[in-house]
C-alpha cells in the first residue's frame, strides 16, 4: 500500500511540474513585443577657420538618420582665442597652439567612448585663399601645424583644407535651408517629411575676405562654373553660387583706403569721407598693401594718416568705385565685375558680417530700403566724440568703420547683386536659426553625414513587466516542485 502511495505522490508532482512548465512557456511566448532601442548619438567637430577668427562647432545627430542625411543639431560653438590662422604665417606653430583651448573643451563635451570615432575637420576660407596666393609654402605650413595640433587628440581627424568659394557658399545655403525646415521637417504624424510647396531660401554670407551669394534661380543656370548640384533627403537641387574674393568686409575696407590714398598721393593727411569727423587713423604702407586684394607696396615704407570728414554722399560714391558695375551692358545677367548672375529670386538670409553690421545699426527688423538708406546716412554724419559717448563699450576700430561697412553692404546688395526697393524686403538679417549659428560648417557636416552609413535601429524582443515576472515565478515554482519530487523519490525508493 505504501509503495502505491509513493508512486501517486511522484506522479502527482511530475504532473504539477508539467502544468507549471506549460504555463511558464505560454507566458514567455505570449505578448512578445518587438521594441526599437533608441539609436546612439554621433558627433562631429568642424573648425571654421575664417580670415579674422576661428570657431570650433560641435554637432550631434542620432545614428539611425533619415534618407541618408543626418538630423543634426549644434552642441557648442567655441571661439578660438586670437586672430585667424592666416595671421600666423610667420609663426605657424602658434596657429596650432591657438586651437588647444577649444579642443580641450570638446573633449569634455563628447563622451570618452565616442571620441575616437568622432570625425574632426578644419575648413579654412578666404583668409587662407589669399595667403596661398601670396605664399603657398607658408599656407601649407599653417595647415600642417593645425593638423598636427588636432592629431594630438583622440579624434578621427579627417584633414585640414582650404574650401573653395563655391563650397563655402553652397554649404552655407544647405545650413540655412536645413535650419528653416525647407528641406525636411518633422510632421505631426511623427515622421520626417519633405515639405511640399515650400520655397528654398537664398544665402548671403559676408566674411572678412570674401562674400558669397547662393540661391535657386527661377530659370536655368547658364554658366556651369556657378552651378552646384545637391541631393538631400532624396530631393535634387540645382543652385547658383558665386564667391567674390577680396569683397569680404575687411579686404573691402582695405581696398577703400588704398583707393583714397591713390587719389591723394602727396597729401600729409588723406581725407576719408566714411570716417567720422575728428577721427584720425595711421597705417603704414606695408600694412595697407600686404594683401593680393590691394596693389603692390609703393616703396619706401611710410605712414599714412587718414582724417575723417563724415560726408555720406562722398563715402557712398567712393565705395561704388570698388565695384565694376558698368561691364554688364543692358539685358545681360550679371552681378558685378562681369560675373554671371541670374536675377535674385525668393527670400534670402543674410548672415555673418551682414548681420553684425546691421544689428549694430538696429536694421535687422525688415526695415524698408529707404529707411535703411536714411539710417546709414544719418549715422555717417555723426562726429567722433558723439559716437564714442553714445557707444562707450564698442571698440574704436569697429566704431570708426561702421559707416563704411554699412554703405559697403548697401552697395553690394543693391548695385552689386541687384536687390531693388521691392525685393529688398526679401532679405532677412540673421545670426542664428533654431539655436544654431548660420554659416558653412553645418552644411558641410550634413553633406558629409551622407557618407556615414545608416545604422538600422537595433531590434530586441521584450515583454510586459508583469508577464515577465509571472513567467519567472512559475519557472521558480516548477524548479521547487521538481526538487521536492526528486527528493521524495530518493527517500522512498525501495532499499
Amino acid at each position: 500500500g505504501s509503495y502505491k502511495g509513493e508512486w501517486i505522490t511522484v506522479v502527482g508532482s511530475l504532473f504539477v511540474v508539467a502544468v507549471f512548465s506549460i504555463i511558464a512557456l505560454i507566458l514567455i511566448a505570449v505578448e512578445v513585443k518587438t521594441v526599437l532601442l533608441p539609436p546612439g548619438t554621433k558627433y562631429a567637430m568642424v573648425f571654421d577657420a575664417g580670415s579674422s577668427h576661428t570657431t570650433l562647432y560641435i554637432y550631434q545627430w542620432p545614428a539611425d538618420k533619415e534618407n541618408d542625411t543626418g538630423i543634426v543639431s549644434q552642441v557648442e560653438a567655441c571661439p578660438v582665442p586670437g586672430p585667424g590662422i592666416s595671421s600666423y604665417f610667420n609663426r605657424p606653430s602658434d596657429a596650432g597652439a591657438s586651437l588647444k583651448v577649444c579642443l580641450d573643451k570638446a573633449m569634455t563635451l563628447i563622451p570618452a567612448n565616442q571620441q575616437r570615432e568622432t570625425p574632426a575637420y578644419l575648413g579654412a576660407t578666404a583668409g587662407m585663399r589669399l595667403l596661398r596666393e601670396l605664399n603657398s609654402t607658408k599656407a601649407d605650413q599653417v595647415l600642417a601645424e593645425v593638423s598636427k595640433a588636432i592629431r594630438e587628440y583622440p579624434v578621427d581627424f579627417q584633414g585640414a583644407r582650404i574650401l573653395t568659394g563655391n563650397e563655402e557658399g553652397s554649404f552655407g545655403w544647405i545650413t540655412v535651408n536645413y535650419l528653416l525646415e525647407t528641406l525636411i521637417k518633422f510632421s505631426f504624424s511623427g515622421k520626417w517629411v519633405h515639405p511640399y510647396g515650400t520655397e528654398v531660401l537664398g544665402a548671403l554670407d559676408l566674411g572678412g575676405a570674401s562674400t558669397q551669394i547662393t540661391f535657386q534661380p527661377s530659370g536655368t543656370i547658364e554658366d556651369n562654373s556657378t552651378k552646384v548640384f545637391f541631393r538631400l533627403y532624396g530631393t535634387e537641387y540645382s543652385i547658383y553660387t558665386h564667391s567674390y574674393l577680396c569683397y569680404g568686409r575687411d579686404q573691402a575696407l582695405k581696398m577703400l583706403l588704398a583707393s583714397l590714398s591713390k587719389d591723394n598721393i602727396t597729401a600729409q593727411q588723406i581725407p576719408h569721407p566714411c570716417y567720422p569727423k575728428e577721427y584720425e587713423m595711421n597705417i603704414t604702407t606695408a600694412d595697407l598693401y600686404d594683401s593680393p586684394c590691394v596693389p603692390d607696396t609703393p616703396s619706401p615704407n611710410k605712414t599714412l594718416t587718414f582724417k575723417g570728414t563724415g560726408v555720406p554722399a562722398e563715402c557712398r560714391s567712393t565705395i561704388q568705385k570698388l565695384f565694376n558695375l558698368t561691364a554688364c551692358g543692358a539685358g545681360k545677367m550679371c552681378g558685378f565685375n562681369e560675373v554671371y548672375q541670374p536675377p535674385v529670386h525668393g527670400q534670402f538670409f543674410a548672415f555673418s558680417g551682414f548681420y553684425y553690421t546691421f544689428n549694430f545699426l538696429n536694421l535687422t527688423s525688415s526695415q524698408s530700403f529707404s529707411t535703411v538708406n536714411s539710417t546709414i546716412w544719418d549715422f555717417c554724419t555723426r562726429g567722433w566724440e558723439e559716437l564714442k559717448a553714445s557707444y562707450p563699450r564698442e571698440k574704436e576700430v569697429r566704431l570708426s568703420n561702421y559707416c563704411a561697412s554699412a554703405f559697403y553692404i548697401l552697395t553690394l546688395l543693391h548695385e552689386g547683386y541687384g536687390f531693388n526697393e521691392q525685393t529688398w524686403s526679401n532679405i532677412h538679417f540673421r545670426q542664428q536659426a533654431g539655436n544654431t549659428d548660420i554659416g558653412w560648417t553645418l552644411g558641410y557636416v550634413l553633406n558629409l553625414s551622407n557618407m556615414i552609413p545608416t545604422e538600422a535601429p537595433e531590434q530586441v524582443t521584450g515583454h510586459w513587466h508583469s508577464l515577465w515576472a509571472a513567467a519567472v515565478a512559475f519557472i521558480v515554482l516548477t524548479l521547487i516542485v521538481s526538487l521536492v519530487a526528486i527528493t521524495l523519490q530518493f527517500l522512498w525508493s525501495p532499499k
